[in-house]
Formats: structure tokens, C-alpha cells, sequence
């Protein structure tokens, strides 16, 4: 009878060794060596999907086997690069609860309408329990399969029956190959499922496009080595916060596609709904009221309508608050010192609360020019025109400071029916053909006289 050998190999940088360590000699970690038993009658136990492939003349590839998939989720198209390629490995990972498998069984609904054949795997729900909850989403095709079971042997047995066109793991910490001894979710595990994964979808006789959960840590990355990443051709991250039902969706990696591209989606009882014109969305119908501005910023390749909330209160502590969800509060320090320092208005003894409608995050510092107005508003507790839009950086002299892709969100406001811009005095637009008017601003003095 042979012999099973025995080595270790490092969770942290996958260096094998024969004997144990405490220290790893290749990177120095202590206590990373995990044992690895392989029978020595078996000559290699990773399943061989084609071994027919030849080299061939760039100029001879065919694109057409990787045309892409058009999904009717229309925000996870943008976030994709315009859709689903065929022959990709996308992971798909959140905080417990933000909605990726239901999303991705959406996205099964939604291909199995159109004709494409999806397996379903799963290694935390039963059969029963995703029944549960395709019904409450309304998940009634055809041609989904699922499983319940945590072996990508058996998912691969499964996948030469079915010859589906669409595979979807949930999740990958808890699928393990049934000929290695390592525990589910280990790195060792994490790698040879994932490899046999990108073998099904790329290397096999008929290109699959797969979706994989993944999960995600404390610190707010995706569990696992980074091996994991490398592999995949798109890492999508599922954001949500606990104050409101909004879902944001964008990609840290993506092969095919812009990592600047943002979706939106609204989390419902019958799942999440795509958010196909945020401008409409992030804006109150609201007219009453001070303390209100409106701003329009770049989120990836569209420009979106954002509306900003302040209130100024006097503060009766020795140190007035400064609390914002939409920005940071250190950058909602400095547009209060700039404003207190350069116009004839005192804001050291007044608590500051900002927020922005919809939860957006104004990240783009074109939203500067609409914060500090909605400060200044709520102070002098009048309202602005609904019809007026802010564009521009604050300077730290108060001064408007010009913004890049002008011509670009003007026309998204001309669009959408805005009839007056604040731009910066230094911002030079040819060639209007909207008739929304320009307003050229110089600094945040000029802008309390004329709209105020």
C-alpha cells in the first residue's frame, strides 16, 4: 500500500514545504504552515476540462465567444461594462444582509427568461430555503437549477448533465474539493475551488459566464487570500448602510469594464430594484424650505443631480458638532472655516448637520459650491430657487474654483429641466446650445449678494 504524502503549505504566501515550521521561512509569519495530505497513487487529482488547446495568432482570436450577455438590471450592466461576458468569473460580495444573493437571483431570473440555462449552487441555504426566497422575490422561470451542496465535485458532475450557460456559487468559503483534507474556507480550499471555477468558465468546451459570493470581512475586504482576486475577472462590492434602503454597486476590479462605473439599486420587499435615473431619484419634490441647495457630480461615466441638506443651530457646549453622512467631517470642518473666515457670517459657535437626499455620497469636489450655499441658507434661513444648481470647488480663499466635465453636466441639467447654473467666473463653456443660463461666480462673498 502506498504511502500518503505529507507537506505544509503557508496560508499567508503559499510556500511549500516538507517539513513543519512554526515560521514560515519564505515570508517570516508565525503559525501559517497547514498540512496537506495527497495520495501518492494519484497523479493529479484537478479535473482536466480540455486538454485540446492550441496556441494561436492574435490576429486570428474570434471576439465573438465573448460577446456580452444584456441582463434587464440595468445598473448592474453599467457596473459590468455594459453587460455580462460570457467566458467571465465575477465575484459579488457584501456585509451580511446587503442583498448579493438576492441580487444574483434576480439576475438567474432574469437570464433564464431570456433563454439562458442557470445552475444555482449553494453551500449555506437548502433547496427549500432559496425556494423561500425566490418566491418572495417573484423568481418563477424555467431554466434555473439549484443545488444545495458545499462539493464542487458534485457541482461538476452537475454541470456536465446540465450544460448550463450561467453558473452562480454561494458562496465560495463554503464549496470545497472533496479531495483535499483542509477545512472549508481555508486558503488551500479557496484557491483549488476557485481554479476549477475559472476552468469551467473559461477552459471547458462551452464558455460560462459564473457569479460568485464572496464574502466579506470586518475590515470591509473580501475574506480570503488575495490569490482569490487574481483570479476572477471582476470583483463587484455591494454597499448598503443601515439608515436606508439604498444599495450602491460598484467594482474595485474589472477586466472588461470602467472601476469608476456606480448602480444603484433600492432595496424592496419583492428585492432590489434598479435605480435607472438617480438624478430623479436623489432629488426631493419638496419646494418648501431653507437650507436646501442642489449640485450636479460625476459618478463614473454619468453625471447625477444630487440635493443637499443643512441646518445651522446655535451650540450651547464649548465645541459646536459637525455631522455629516454624505461627506467627511473633516471636509465639512474646513467649508465651515472657509465660510466663517471669508464672509461676514460667524458660524465658530454653531453646530452644523449636512446630509445628502437618497444617502449619495458627494465625493466629487464639484459638490463644494452647493454645500457651503446650503450652510449659508439654513444660517440666513432663506431658500434658494429650486431651479438654481451649484457647480464648483471651494477654494480656501472662498474663492469658486472651476470644475473638469462642465459641458457634461450642463447638458444633464438641460436634460432634466434646470433653467440656472452657478459656475465659476474661470469657467469657460463654448458652443451652449441649451438654454439653461450660466451664472459666472468669483467667490462665496458674491454668491451670498446675488442670491441671497
Amino acid at each position: 500500500m502506498a504511502k500518503n504524502k505529507v507537506s505544509y503549505v503557508c496560508s499567508n504566501c503559499h510556500y511549500e514545504t516538507t517539513g513543519y515550521f512554526g515560521k514560515c521561512p519564505s515570508c517570516g509569519s508565525w503559525g501559517t504552515l497547514e498540512e496537506k495530505t495527497l495520495d501518492s497513487d494519484k497523479v493529479n487529482t484537478t479535473k482536466i476540462i480540455n486538454n485540446s488547446t492550441i496556441s494561436k495568432k492574435l490576429s486570428e482570436v474570434d471576439t465573438n465567444n465573448t460577446s456580452r450577455i444584456l441582463s434587464d438590471i440595468g445598473e448592474l450592466n453599467r457596473v459590468l461594462g455594459n453587460g455580462i461576458v460570457r467566458d467571465s468569473v465575477t465575484i459579488v460580495t457584501a456585509k451580511p444582509g446587503a442583498g448579493k444573493s438576492t441580487l444574483l437571483l434576480q439576475l438567474s431570473n432574469d437570464l433564464a427568461k431570456k433563454g439562458y440555462k442557470v445552475l444555482y449552487a449553494s453551500g449555506e441555504e437548502s433547496e427549500s430555503q432559496i425556494k423561500n426566497r425566490s418566491n418572495r422575490i417573484n423568481v418563477d422561470a424555467e431554466n434555473i437549477w439549484i443545488m444545495s451542496t458545499n462539493s464542487i465535485n458534485d457541482i461538476e458532475n452537475e454541470v456536465e448533465k446540465i450544460d448550463p450557460d450561467i453558473l452562480i456559487f454561494d458562496s465560495i468559503q463554503t464549496i470545497v474539493a472533496d479531495d483535499l483534507p483542509q477545512k472549508s474556507g481555508s486558503p488551500t480550499q479557496i484557491n483549488e475551488v476557485s481554479s476549477r471555477i475559472v476552468r469551467l468558465s473559461k477552459y471547458s468546451n462551452k464558455k460560462r459566464a459564473s457569479f460568485i459570493v464572496g464574502q466579506m470581512t470586518k475590515a470591509d475586504e473580501l475574506a480570503g487570500v488575495r490569490t482569490l482576486e487574481h483570479l476572477v475577472d471582476a470583483v463587484l462590492i455591494l454597499e448598503a448602510t443601515s439608515l436606508d434602503q439604498i444599495r450602491t454597486l460598484y467594482s474595485s476590479k474589472n477586466r472588461y469594464g470602467d472601476t469608476g462605473e456606480l448602480g444603484f439599486f433600492e432595496m424592496t420587499e419583492a428585492g432590489l430594484i434598479s435605480i435607472d435615473n438617480p438624478s430623479e431619484f436623489f432629488v426631493s419634490k419638496d419646494d418648501d424650505g431653507f437650507g436646501k441647495a442642489l449640485t450636479v457630480i460625476r459618478q463614473g461615466s454619468r453625471f447625477i443631480v444630487g440635493e443637499i441638506e443643512a441646518l445651522v443651530s446655535k451650540s450651547f457646549f464649548p465645541y459646536p458638532q459637525r455631522i455629516s453622512d454624505a461627506t467627511r467631517k473633516d471636509s465639512l470642518n474646513i467649508l465651515a472655516s472657509i465660510i466663517d473666515e471669508t464672509t461676514k457670517l460667524s458660524l465658530e459657535d454653531k453646530n452644523i448637520i449636512l446630509k445628502a437626499t437618497g444617502g449619495i455620497k458627494l465625493d466629487d469636489t464639484s459638490a463644494d459650491f452647493a454645500m457651503a450655499m446650503s450652510i449659508i441658507s439654513s444660517y440666513l434661513k432663506k431658500p434658494l430657487n429650486n431651479d438654481l444648481v451649484f457647480c464648483g470647488e471651494l477654494g480656501l480663499t472662498g474663492k469658486i474654483k472651476k470644475v473638469q466635465n462642465i459641458k457634461g453636466r450642463i447638458n444633464e441639467l438641460s436634460r432634466l429641466g434646470y433653467k440656472k447654473v452657478a459656475v465659476s467666473q474661470e469657467q469657460k463653456i463654448e458652443n451652449k446650445k441649451s438654454n439653461i443660463e450660466i451664472i459666472y461666480i468669483k467667490n462665496i462673498s458674491e454668491a451670498i449678494e446675488i442670491f441671497f
